[in-house]
């Protein structure tokens, strides 16, 4: 079973004058479990709008999109909303951890909402940093921590739900060249261990350690097939 089938997906946003702007058209795509995927595009191409609409942040005016095997269309956003906690580990450009709270307890927040108990949380946020070789710094801010150290966070965190699908929007945006290769070979090992990686970007560098790429340009795929 494919962890992503979209068939026909579409994106239109209407602006206040009336007028319809297509963002997405009509995407067919599908992504199967292990696999490590980079997706490119200039800026505008709608490649931002297609990862919200991969991570159900934003559902597609129309066409089907199922994760794991489940059509997400037919889902509220409570239904919706489990289903991604429980399927896709997300880490952004820009690390999006909680200034006041310990790297531990950053890791551990999402399994809070997934009604994990105390012990089974920290647990998982221990094991997940010592894994990111970050055990010893489990009590600091991320303030206390370089950029590649935040970012290492935020892929334990990310780790830490268990996750079939993880989803990187621009990861190494914020990173020196020397950081970037080490996040990245960090992804290559996950991906090792049968996680299947989706990966936003549009530097080639990083998008050359995925296998599979697919371009996207004026709302519209254009290549898809092995990296070259």
């Amino acid at each position: 079973m494919a962890v992503i089938e979209m068939s026909g997906i579409r994106k239109d946003y209407i602006l206040s004058s009336g007028v319809t702007v297509p963002i997405l058209k009509s995407i067919d795509l599908i992504i199967e479990p292990g696999e490590f995927v980079a997706i490119m595009g200039s800026s505008g191409a709608g490649k931002s709008t297609l990862m919200n609409i991969l991570g159900t942040l934003d559902r597609p005016s129309s066409g089907l999109y199922y994760l794991d095997g489940e059509d997400t269309s037919i889902y509220d956003d409570e239904a919706l909303a489990n289903l991604r906690n429980n399927t896709i580990g997300f880490v952004f450009q820009g690390f999006n951890l909680l200034p006041r709270r310990s790297i531990a307890d950053n890791v551990a927040l999402p399994l809070f909402y997934g009604g994990e108990e105390f012990k089974e949380r920290m647990w998982r946020a221990d094991y997940y940093l010592g894994q990111m070789g970050l055990a010893k710094y489990r009590d600091y801010l991320p303030s206390q921590l370089s950029g590649g150290q935040q970012q290492r966070v935020a892929i334990a965190r990310a780790l830490a739900g268990e996750p079939t699908l993880i989803l990187a929007d621009e990861p190494t945006g914020n990173l020196d060249s020397h950081t970037s290769d080490e996040i990245m070979n960090l992804f290559t090992n996950i991906n090792k261990e049968g996680i299947t990686i989706i990966l936003v970007t549009h530097e080639q560098d990083v998008a050359n350690y995925a296998q599979r790429l697919i371009q996207v340009k004026d709302g519209e795929v254009i290549y898809d097939g092995p990296m070259y």
